[in-house]
């Protein structure tokens, strides 16, 4: 167990810094197509969580680019607005909006996506961005570990509750949830809030990408007919303040060659454009494309057969009903 522990570190450490970080996209930048860029997304409705700053704010700003309606989900109002008008005047589309919302309180997501679903309009991109690394401890008053309910409780909520909308713009519609590289130090784990008594920030973190990894196999498969696509994708080593608050050690080591926030979010972007049928539902991708969601030896892979059971933990916290 810790053989495999310390080796899964090793190999992602190792794997990481050849491939994640700028000059990593800067390779694999030579074999992107031009012509993936250019489709347009007007009369598109797309949905962007966390999209004041950082990679949410890239992607908002991205959409909104390439024409589309755009509704940015924030938890700030103050800085939400002035993301909106930053993105109004750089791309000159005025159909981008600001919905408020923290997704940290499930009750919250529940009461925005009641009053998103109630406009009745076809959602063709729903986009999980936001995240959190809290290294403590933190319970938010709705008694959920501040990591796992915003990472995976409010990520799981929400979809699952647009899904109608989703639905409604079936057969062009997509999911397409940030994760990270992290996951691949570990396992799907049903300990989603980690009750160990050492609390460890960074590993709370990695497991809930993991889930989220986890999650959009299992969506994949559920909403197989319904003309839905899942998607999860890692942004690579971006420098948005996230990073440099949550982990001040990788971005002083890396300083220089951290992505940008653009690079970070051209794949969410990329993902986003392409006709359906070049994707495949279910799938981990990284710089436009399919990715492993293992690294070979680190004995990850066996464990996604629990994702049912952590589907049902997960809807009996956020007191969804169970499923059939």
């Amino acid at each position: 167990m810790f053989i495999q522990k310390a080796w899964r570190t090793a190999a992602f450490g190792l794997y990481g810094f050849t491939q994640f970080t700028k000059s990593g996209f800067l390779e694999h930048a030579k074999k992107f197509r031009e012509e993936d860029m250019l489709i347009q997304l007007d009369g598109k409705n797309c949905l962007v969580t966390g999209a004041n700053s950082g990679i949410g704010f890239a992607t908002a700003e991205g959409l909104a680019s390439h024409g589309a309606t755009v509704y940015m989900l924030c938890r700030n109002k103050e800085r939400g607005e002035a993301a909106l008008n930053q993105i109004r005047s750089k791309t000159g589309n005025e159909n981008v909006h600001l919905e408020i919302c923290d997704l940290s309180s499930i009750n919250e997501v529940k009461s925005f996506a009641t009053k998103f679903t109630s406009m009745d309009k076809p959602l063709h991109v729903l986009v999980n961005n936001a995240g959190l690394l809290e290294h403590k401890r933190e319970t938010t008053a709705e008694g959920l570990e501040l990591n796992f309910a915003v990472n995976v409780a409010a990520t799981y909520t929400l979809t699952e509750l647009v899904m109608p909308l989703l639905e409604k713009a079936a057969p062009d519609a997509r999911v397409i949830t940030v994760a990270s590289g992290g996951m691949y130090t570990e396992p799907l784990n049903k300990d989603l809030q980690f009750s160990e008594e050492n609390f460890d920030g960074t590993r709370q973190y990695a497991r809930n990408k993991r889930v989220q990894v986890a999650l959009t196999e299992w969506w994949a498969e559920k909403y197989n007919s319904k003309g839905v696509g899942f998607y999860s994708m890692h942004p690579g080593w971006a420098d948005t303040p996230g990073v440099s608050k949550s982990l001040p050690g990788l971005s002083e080591k890396l300083s220089g060659n951290l992505r940008s926030n653009d690079e970070g979010a051209d794949t969410v972007l990329w993902l986003a454009l392409q006709p359906k049928e070049k994707l495949s539902s279910g799938a981990f991708y990284f710089d436009r494309a399919e990715a492993p969601k293992h690294l070979k030896f680190a004995g990850t892979a066996p464990s996604h057969s629990q994702i049912k059971s952590v589907v049902d933990s997960i809807r009996s916290i956020c007191g969804l009903p169970a499923l059939g």
